[in-house]
């Protein structure tokens, strides 16, 4: 009698230990796979998240040399039509990320810098020039310089950078979702991501 229920015992002893164990490597599988899954995700959204703007300018130039000790003057002048595109990018493979199984965490703790790039069509017209003080490659090199320079420090001040900033946020709220989805969080360096509107208040 004793043997039987000794028996009895180490059957479910042993029966115990097999399902503790398929369900200890079920968990796991279901973790690695959820891990595979965000690392996935965060790859996918690693593209360039771009906002694009049209401008349009006239600048005037000119430029004289006294010759002769001043005797005179050579002057060259221009009227400079600019249409430019300008694109903010933010390159989301550069953001640098950690995630943590342990505690099923995924950590941004580095979103890069916005890229400003600007195209300008530039057209000259009413273009006058003295025979001793002719255009050069370097003067078309100083007026698309200046065009840029003005066209920067006045997107700057627009609004194009905040709508590429929103931008941003709505790619972040992909990962989010996806994190708050399968019982991960999300937080951005030590700040815990509890609901998007964190994401609108962050200060990236």
């Amino acid at each position: 009698m004793r043997n039987i229920f000794l028996g009895i015992v180490i059957a479910f002893v042993i029966v115990f230990s097999l399902r503790y164990c398929e369900n200890k490597k079920e968990n796991r599988e279901i973790l690695e796979a959820n891990t595979a899954l965000i690392q996935k995700e965060l790859k996918n959204v690693g593209k360039l998240i771009v906002t694009e703007g049209s401008y349009a300018q006239v600048f005037s130039y000119s430029d004289s040399k006294n010759l002769m000790y001043g005797l005179f003057d050579a002057r060259k002048r221009a009227l400079v039509v600019v249409n430019a595109k300008a694109t903010i990018a933010y390159d989301l493979s550069k953001v640098e990320k950690i995630v943590d199984e342990n505690t099923r965490t995924v950590t941004l703790t580095k979103i890069p810098e916005p890229e400003l790039s600007i195209n300008p069509n530039i057209q000259y017209y009413d273009v006058t020039q003295d025979y001793l003080n002719q255009f050069t490659a370097s003067d078309y090199n100083k007026i698309k310089s200046r065009i840029e320079k003005s066209l920067r420090k006045k997107i700057e001040a627009s609004e194009l950078r905040t709508n590429a900033e929103n931008r941003l946020i709505s790619e972040l709220q992909k990962i989010y979702i996806l994190t708050n989805s399968m019982g991960w969080k999300l937080q951005y360096n030590s700040k815990i991501i509890e609901d998007e509107t964190d994401l609108q208040k962050l200060k990236l």
